[in-house]
């Protein structure tokens, strides 16, 4: 790929209207040939043998993340990636238009606890949100004009708020908060217990660590959590308020290695135990322990998934056991027997999504060419009905008061909205509705089918304004994710809004490895078969291309996390597709990803597959970017993100393939990394509103530079 001719953009004067119609822009500038070159990065080279294989690392010195050189390295890093985006009017505006989408009122759900209700606020121009509370009020909802009794002020804990803080739990008789406390975005918490009479913590608190299921016992005497140790595995124990912690008891999970997840669930007024044992994205165990302690097992061994939920005395089961869409059973906890096991409602050609009960009914929810439809039941699983919802949409519905439900609706275009739903009429009116201004009407939304490998057909959404003219010249985003079972549905975007509003096209694609179709789509994109999902990938980016919506001088792709793996796959695998790469937070070193213990990822290599494993390493050394790069390549604009708290996915894979590509690729154009040594995983987690706002404006900004986004669109 040649570094395009003409100029970069430098300038762009966005107008809006109240309507916010009218939107143009003026590129004006330097040329691509002024791109200085990147900081000098040594070279140290470092060559193992897996299998037979030598495998060569250019950087592996790089992985020393508190070392002296690899600080300095960092910090010039970070000024090379300002020098190359640079401070532009797009970026303004860009800053501008975002602190006015995200930059909202925020006022968390209500928690009931004694005499009070608490829940968290940020009000408009706060960096994070606060945790209040008032007396409890069955009439009406928190505003943020209102005057509340502030119990927990994240700037107490942080005055930088990069510590954001978290209500978990109340003790059965409100006296005790359970919160936790994040540093940036980084997967551990520690969990501390307010006395809310006395406004002081208890010496009960839980240092820094992964955790999960962290509740009070019935009794409000003591908690249950789950820690999970990186070497031994995850166990679940309880604690007794004032003793010492070495006197915990352990609980479950003897004899579970840190590749699993476990959980509890405490039902039927404390009778039953129900533990959950999740091996990777692919099957988990359950296990009930009775009032007597016996643990008999519920199922165990299976290849499925298996969702609990107990009801009425039953155990509900939603799983893909021989329903590759999902099926609805039920079990008699005296029962546990999958001889005794009842089919309730049958596995269709959608996918089962998940449930609810309200009333004498059951409303499910299911994913068809992933979009939310809503059936409901009989407690007999007879069918009796659909509500209603909008074409293209995310939907969930739940229990509210005076026999109505709550119905919260989402898509591309639709910010977020609930309903209060009257289930005898239909009829519904907006109980909540974002802040969010923009002319909706505006834009359109196409659904394209592309085929890839196999004949596999999915669909990939693309955004753009009405009247746009196919004629491949588009600065367009397309972005994937497409891994652990997760679906990638319709959902509103503030950074997304922001594109479109500046004339770009944005585009989503479904992707094996995730959860549209079921399992058997899950499967077909992982361990051995994750190549299907660069191959999805490539073949949606082809489709925009064949439609006419862009061409390879204005396709861009994006991707965090898993969706970063996906990135950094397709460009090494077709340079000559993308003219630029946002891949942030990213897994890319995946033939060295099995030694990176020190992350919270090791449940992953059920997912990607474990590299020392001799008929697992061929498939991850075809596929892992850090290894596909070659010297003297063609490649795309390349901006990476990652920081120091991503315990998830070790950083230091964004700081080798920064300096791999930046001293490989033959293109002309800037290969960046943007390092945030406060940074996690978990983006906006534990961000700040004003560093949120920076780090999304500096992103569109080298995309909309490299894009050529800017040129007139009205």
């Amino acid at each position: 790929m040649s570094p395009p001719q003409g100029s970069i953009v430098n300038k762009i004067y966005l107008f809006r209207s109240v309507a916010l119609v009218g939107l143009f822009a003026i590129l004006e500038g330097c040329s691509v040939g002024s791109y200085p070159p990147p900081p000098d990065t040594r070279i140290a080279t470092v060559t193992d043998v897996m299998h037979g294989v030598e495998i060569s690392d250019d950087y592996r010195w790089l992985e020393e993340q508190d070392a002296p050189e690899t600080r300095a390295w960092i910090e010039d890093q970070n000024a090379y990636a300002e020098d190359i985006i640079g401070e532009s009017e797009i970026r303004d505006e860009f800053r501008s238009r975002l602190s006015e989408l995200i930059d909202t009122d925020d006022i968390g759900s209500t928690q009931r606890a004694g005499d009070w209700e608490y829940f968290t606020m940020r009000r408009k121009g706060e960096e994070a949100a606060s945790i209040y509370r008032r007396v409890a009020s069955v009439d009406s909802e928190p505003t943020t004009e209102g005057t509340y009794e502030v119990v927990l002020d994240p700037a107490d804990v942080d005055p930088t708020y990069r510590t954001p803080v978290s209500i978990m739990d109340f003790s059965p008789d409100g006296t005790l908060m359970m919160y936790s406390i994040r540093q940036g975005g980084a997967d551990e918490i520690a969990v501390r217990i307010r006395n809310l009479q006395s406004g002081e913590d208890l010496p009960d608190g839980l240092a820094d660590a992964l955790y999960s299921g962290v509740e009070f016992d019935g009794s409000g005497t003591g908690f249950y959590y789950t820690y999970r140790s990186r070497e031994t595995g995850p166990r679940i124990r309880h604690h007794t308020l004032g003793q010492d912690f070495s006197e915990d008891e352990e609980i479950w999970g003897e004899g579970y290695g840190p590749t699993a997840f476990i959980g509890m669930d405490i039902v039927a007024d404390g009778k039953y135990r129900i533990f959950t044992v999740q091996h990777g994205w692919a099957r988990n165990d359950l296990f009930i322990q009775s009032g007597d302690g016996e643990v008999r097992p519920i199922v165990e061994g299976v290849s499925a998934h298996f969702q609990h939920r107990f009801h009425d005395g039953q155990i509900y089961l939603r799983t893909d056991f021989n329903a590759p869409n999902y099926q609805l059973l039920v079990v008699d906890p005296e029962r546990p027997e999958r001889e005794a096991w009842q089919q309730l409602i049958p596995e269709t050609d959608d996918l089962f999504e998940s449930y609810t009960f309200i009333g004498n009914k059951i409303y499910a929810t299911y994913l068809h060419e992933v979009a939310n439809r809503i059936r409901v039941f009989d407690l007999d699983g007879s069918p009796s009905g659909e509500i209603d919802v909008p074409d293209n949409s995310s939907v969930s519905i739940s229990a509210s008061e005076n026999g109505k439900a709550s119905l919260s609706v989402s898509g591309y275009l639709t910010p977020q909205t609930r309903y209060l739903l009257d289930l005898e009429t239909g009829e519904r009116e907006v109980s909540d509705a974002p802040e969010v201004i923009f002319d909706s009407s505006a834009y359109d939304l196409t659904k394209l089918w592309f085929t890839s490998t196999g004949g596999v057909r999915a669909p990939v959404y693309v955004m753009h304004k009405i009247g746009l003219e196919l004629d491949g010249s588009h600065p367009t985003i397309l972005n994937g994710y497409g891994g652990f079972n997760s679906n990638t549905k319709p959902g509103f975007s503030t950074t997304r809004l922001a594109w479109l509003e500046a004339g770009g096209v944005y585009a989503v694609a479904t992707l094996r490895g995730g959860s549209e179709f079921g399992e058997t789509w899950h499967q077909d994109g992982m361990l051995e078969n994750k190549q299907h999902v660069f191959d999805d990938f490539i073949a949606a980016a082809e489709k925009l291309i064949e439609a006419g919506f862009t061409d390879p001088d204005h396709l861009a792709i994006s991707g965090g996390s898993n969706g970063g793996l996906l990135v950094g796959s397709a460009m090494t695998q077709r340079p000559e597709l993308f003219r630029a790469v946002l891949c942030t937070y990213p897994d890319l070193d995946m033939v060295r990803f099995y030694q990176f213990t020190e992350t919270n990822n090791m449940p992953a290599l059920l997912e990607y597959g474990d590299a020392s494993i001799p008929n697992q390493f061929e498939a991850i050394r075809r596929y892992s970017p850090y290894q596909a790069i070659h010297d003297g390549v063609e490649y795309p604009a390349v901006m990476l993100t990652t920081g120091d708290l991503d315990t998830r996915v070790s950083p230091l894979q964004g700081r080798k393939m920064a300096a791999r590509l930046q001293a490989a690729t033959a293109s002309g154009l800037p290969v960046i990394l943007w390092y945030d040594s406060r940074g996690g995983h978990a983006g906006g987690r534990g961000r700040p509103i004003s560093l949120r706002i920076e780090d999304t404006a500096r992103e569109l900004a080298f995309l909309a530079q490299q894009l050529g986004l800017g040129q007139e669109v009205d």
